[in-house]
């Protein structure tokens, strides 16, 4: 059965952005063989083709000219029960806190701590996300995916991923060359509850919680997220539009000297991250509006579309907000978002 393409497809409700962007081709794959079919179809112009899970880490700047494939492979389900350790595969389609919160109901630990992280279960191993303290590598045991070029499936483990901050091989040397299809995680019955990250122990004890389990740490980092990030639905955005820059101990040392309260920690031999979102705040953004975006008032990491903005105008503001980063402090800041 030959595949099915639709044409000039509005992208709008796609991306939590909410540009007002159109696809010249366009089609949704549920499992691997619709998405061979359609890679095949193709003839390995592969060049052209955009992978769609949940739109909420990228940045459209323009219709986009070629084919977009959107992923909803669902499905979750227990591989392998050893008892304490459980290896759970994922649907790359499936919404990432909807993981969470199976997990959660399943009494199965590891990822509460990335609670509502926005976007797909495809997508979190490309980024290698995390948050308070914990990252998907920490519970990563392999994934499958589909070769863009030749339709052929692969799998790579935890090794073969290469992540990184923020980084992975899918980042790197196969960038745009794999089309994830699932993941397999494994999670654990007797999870390390990990709560000294962030503002998750005080706001555990506003919740009046003092044996926390994997339920509350998931419950605290959600209230957390919440009073400091903008609803996409409310107001568009991608969350954190930058990512925290690692710097050398030597230059992190001297802006110390300059900027005692400058906000930052260990990172690596040798190595500190700084906050971004410190960095921007004090450069003065927080809050400010620039034309139908600006920074948003809670959280300057993350920049917003007021409605009716144009991915440029996006990135103009990001890069006056990196040129001032780069003049006060002497730091690079580089855009987690990925933009198209």
């Amino acid at each position: 059965m030959a595949a099915e393409f639709k044409s000039a497809i509005s992208l709008k409700p796609m991306n939590t952005f909410g540009m007002d962007v159109h696809a010249a081709r366009f089609a949704v794959f549920s499992n691997e063989n619709e998405l061979q079919q359609q890679l095949e179809s193709l003839h390995g112009n592969t060049d052209s083709i955009l992978i769609l899970g949940g739109g909420s880490n990228i940045l459209f700047t323009r219709d986009y000219p070629g084919v977009v494939l959107k992923d909803e492979i669902g499905g979750i389900s227990i591989v392998d029960d050893s008892g304490d350790e459980v290896l759970v595969q994922v649907g790359a389609g499936v919404v990432w806190h909807h993981l969470v919160e199976w997990a959660i109901t399943q009494g199965l630990g590891g990822i509460e701590n990335l609670s509502l992280i926005p976007g797909t279960t495809g997508a979190a191993p490309i980024q290698n996300i995390g948050a308070y303290g914990v990252e998907l590598k920490d519970v990563f045991h392999a994934l499958d995916c589909i070769s863009k070029t030749d339709g052929r499936k692969h799998t790579f483990n935890l090794e073969q991923c290469a992540f990184g901050y923020r980084d992975s091989v899918f980042k790197r040397a196969l960038k745009g060359q794999m089309v994830i299809t699932s993941v397999t995680l494994r999670l654990s019955r007797k999870p390390e509850i990990k709560v000294s990250y962030g503002a998750i122990t005080q706001e555990l004890q506003r919740m009046g919680v003092e044996a926390p389990g994997i339920a509350d740490v998931s419950k605290a980092v959600c209230n957390i997220r919440r009073s400091k990030l903008p609803d996409p639905s409310v107001l568009g955005n991608a969350g954190s539009f930058f990512k925290n820059p690692e710097v050398s101990a030597s230059i992190h040392d001297a802006l110390k000297i300059e900027f005692p309260n400058i906000v930052s920690y260990p990172f690596g031999a040798g190595t500190f991250k700084l906050a971004a979102g410190w960095l921007i705040e004090q450069c003065g953004w927080r809050g400010k509006v620039v034309g139908r975006t600006g920074s948003h008032k809670d959280q300057a990491l993350v920049l917003v579309n007021y409605g009716g903005a144009t991915g440029e105008e996006v990135v103009h503001l990001s890069d006056e907000i990196r040129a001032s980063v780069r003049l006060k402090f002497g730091v690079e800041i580089e855009p987690e978002v990925n933009i198209i």
